[in-house]
């Protein structure tokens, strides 16, 4: 890993009207617009299934840096982040977000430390640290 700090720079362009390009170098390029609930599409990606996009891959990411670390094995994880919109004292922000996290592992596995280190993960996701709302983890552990 580089020496912190690190820099990342993406950008967005558009016009008066219909969908964005966000670009950052040496990645592909998204369309981006306003989800159905701010009058847009509805069928592009918009900022806010990108942060929550951020957050459920960041969280799948972190577990993966815990459990090598812990050096436990698994099968297969997925973590589907919902996030609450709302408006507070004339804010509108993000109030809670809830990871709905599903962890496959094999018979050997011990159940509760896999539970631990997904805790562990949580805690040391650097796109949620940066957010000012509650995270909460809903967990399902099946073992093969």
């Amino acid at each position: 890993m580089q020496s912190f700090p690190h820099t990342y720079v993406a950008s967005a362009a558009g016009s008066t009207t219909g969908h964005l390009s966000v670009q950052a170098d040496g990645l592909p390029n998204l369309s981006t617009a306003p989800p159905a609930e701010f009058d847009g599409p509805g069928d592009q990606w918009s900022p806010e299934t990108l942060l929550m996009s951020s957050l459920a891959s960041c969280f799948v990411l972190s577990f993966r840096a815990v459990s090598a670390a812990s050096k436990f094995e698994w099968v297969s994880i997925s973590c589907e982040s919902s996030g609450v919109l709302d408006r507070v004292e004339k804010v509108t922000r993000f109030t809670m977000v809830t990871h709905h996290v599903r962890l496959q592992v094999n018979s050997q596995a011990d159940a509760e430390r896999a539970e631990k280190m997904l805790h562990k993960a949580e805690s040391v996701c650097l796109i949620s640290n940066s957010l000012s709302t509650e995270v909460h983890l809903n967990i399902e552990i099946e073992v093969e």
